[in-house]
């Protein structure tokens, strides 16, 4: 039953309410389009007049603020509903997520309006087309159907490929920059990222999983005791006579047993293997955990320094490259070696069938030059100065090679 009508405000049952025309003026979403939301059940009316007009409450109204902060972002009407709907939706968490996203994206065309400008004054020529994410988030979308196993065991669940998702979103900047410098355009960098979702190296992914599971899960009875036996004293030297017999038998026990180790490469594999002990959060934790606080530094050291004369030739190349800081990076014995690395890193490449876009070398350099992480990390491995060194040598090489 109606309470009041007058020209502005309508109640029933003592609440104020607004007709869809009034909704209408206030929102700027059409009648008809109202209608339609309460067709889908996207949207329904609060209310009714006596003579079947819809009415809409407060409450009903902060739902169709979410659905046109949704709409803001481009999420379609269907996937919004289904958001909408689920048990687990959360109003607050939503809007706190609604405003990261439209701050990306208010900076994004903060960014696309500075372009045009430079442009209308000739500085630069680049298109919009470039800056278009929209296909790589598509992309990233279809891999969750078309690829389900690989994206559960390269991210271990939906949910932590749906958060990376997110954090692109969060990065989208970056993104774009890096994709422009390394392929030339974001569609390019689709097609490139579409072939990589094909490519061998999650079969290379699924080979790491299976050591380290079984390393984990004690599914290696060798192993299971070797390791137990070299973590025994995390105060022994791990450079001693006694832990190094012991790092020795762990390598070759993973080199006879475990496919990744034993093909061509595998020497490399198993370098990159003994570094996750070192420096990748995650392991540490878990090896900590299993074995004692320290654990995964102890066994890293150990089988590092087993491997101090028999590292990877692309690691000895880098070494040779950052002995002399002093040297000329364009000088002709620094690119013969700036060369190899080259040949090296292509041949890994082809034979895990990677694409990486034409200016891969001089997108590396400028990470060299100017990322702090990748400048804190070979500075602490090579010297003050060696990243930007490293950079520049990488720099000459790709400007003198396309």
């Amino acid at each position: 039953m109606i309470d009041s009508i007058n020209s502005s405000k309508i109640k029933v049952g003592g609440v104020a309410m607004k007709t869809i025309k009034q909704v209408s003026d206030l929102t700027g979403i059409s009648v008809r389009m109202l209608h339609y939301y309460d067709k889908i059940g996207l949207l329904k009316p609060s209310n009714f007049t006596d003579a079947g007009y819809r009415l809409y409450d407060d409450e009903t109204l902060e739902t169709l603020q979410q659905i046109l902060f949704f709409k803001e972002l481009d999420i379609p009407l269907k996937e919004v509903k289904k958001i909408m709907a689920s048990a687990h939706f959360d109003k607050i968490q939503s809007l706190k997520s609604h405003e990261k996203l439209l701050i990306l994206k208010r900076n994004r065309l903060n960014g696309l309006i500075d372009l045009v400008n430079k442009t209308l004054k000739g500085e630069t020529t680049m298109s919009f087309k470039e800056f278009d994410m929209s296909e790589y988030y598509n992309a990233l979308e279809e891999f969750k159907t078309e690829h389900k196993n690989i994206i559960i065991k390269a991210y271990g669940s939906m949910d932590k490929y749906d958060k990376f998702i997110e954090t692109c979103k969060s990065n989208e900047a970056e993104i774009v920059k890096m994709a422009i410098k390394e392929h030339g355009s974001i569609e390019e960098y689709v097609i490139s990222m579409k072939k990589n979702f094909n490519s061998d190296m999650f079969i290379k992914e699924d080979q790491f999983s299976e050591f380290k599971n079984d390393c984990l899960e004690d599914n290696h009875p060798k192993l299971k005791e070797l390791y137990k036996k070299l973590v025994s004293d995390l105060s022994k030297d791990h450079s001693s006579k006694e832990i190094q017999q012991i790092a020795e038998e762990i390598t070759n026990t993973a080199k006879r047993d475990y496919k990744i180790f034993k093909m061509d490469n595998g020497d490399d594999y198993w370098y990159s293997m003994v570094q996750i002990y070192l420096g990748y959060p995650e392991w540490i934790e878990k090896i900590d955990k299993k074995y004692g606080n320290g654990a995964s530094k102890f066994i890293g050291e150990a089988l590092n320094n087993y491997l101090a004369d028999k590292l990877p030739k692309i690691i000895t190349l880098y070494e040779k490259l950052t002995s002399d800081l002093n040297k000329e990076p364009s000088s002709k014995e620094i690119q013969q070696i700036v060369e190899k690395i080259a040949a090296i890193n292509k041949k890994s490449r082809e034979s895990l069938k990677v694409d990486v876009g034409d200016n891969y070398w001089g997108y590396t350099a400028d990470l060299y030059l100017s990322n702090p992480a990748y400048i804190k990390v070979n500075e602490k491995k090579y010297g003050i100065g060696a990243s930007k060194f490293i950079g520049k040598a990488l720099k000459f090489y790709s400007e003198n090679n396309k």
